[in-house]
């Protein structure tokens, strides 16, 4: 398919009702509000197509932009082309699903992560908690930095409540991933859920919730699930 085609697909897949959901989370026009389980029927026909991918997220269209993320290759990224996705990635779809998805897949996402945890702007920096947990739950345990992985619980410890919305969903995201993919940081991580208690992130008009760390990750290890690594962050 060619990028007309999947425009034209895109807004014969959307609906009305949709766009109202995902504007109550913060998707704004252009967008169709197409259904993600619609998204992967197009990507199913599509695969990967990594140009197309990078017309589709250039058109601005929220719909688009989702959709890019799933086609895309991310080892044939260049880190200014994730750069720039991630200053463009207006809401935590995009930025926490697509742009940190396909980073954490690429050969810059460890280096990328570092340093858009520490920009100003939610979104980035909310993107490099994603991108962090993509990466622990993709990463072989043996290959991830210990030392890394402590000093990013110390941080959050340290500034969570103080952070922007998004970053503090992010962060909390982050403890989880620990928790789930590295049993040995596990004790560690429900330390560090403990210590940092309820976190509140205004949801907009959604009745969307914030998950508690330290039942989530017990939930994970009570069904087994533990330490199973994923294999794409590509959803």
């Amino acid at each position: 398919m060619n990028y007309s085609e999947v425009m034209s697909a895109l807004q014969q897949k959307g609906s009305e009702q949709t766009k109202k959901i995902f504007t109550r989370h913060g998707a704004r026009e252009p967008y169709y509000g197409v259904k993600v389980s619609d998204l992967k029927i197009l990507q199913k026909k599509i695969k990967t197509d990594h140009n197309l991918a990078l017309q589709l997220f250039d058109s601005g269209n929220s719909d688009a932009m989702y959709l890019a993320g799933m086609i895309a290759d991310p080892k044939l990224f260049k880190k200014n082309e994730l750069i720039n996705w991630a200053e463009r990635a207006y809401w935590y779809m995009i930025s926490e699903f697509t742009v940190a998805g396909v980073t954490a897949e690429s050969r810059f996402g460890w280096e990328l992560a570092s340093e858009w945890i520490n920009s100003d702007k939610e979104n980035i920096a909310s993107a490099g908690w994603a991108t962090y947990s993509w990466l622990v739950s993709l990463t072989p345990n043996h290959e991830i930095d210990v030392k890394l992985i402590e000093t990013l619980l110390l941080t959050i410890k340290e500034k969570i409540h103080s952070s922007q919305n998004r970053v503090r969903y992010t962060m909390n995201g982050f403890i989880i991933s620990v928790g789930a993919y590295i049993p040995d940081f596990k004790e560690t991580a429900l330390k560090a859920a403990d210590t940092i208690g309820k976190v509140k992130v205004f949801m907009g008009e959604t009745s969307c919730k914030v998950p508690d760390a330290r039942p989530y990750i017990e939930n994970i290890y009570s069904m087994g699930r533990a330490g199973k690594k994923r294999k794409s962050a590509l959803c």
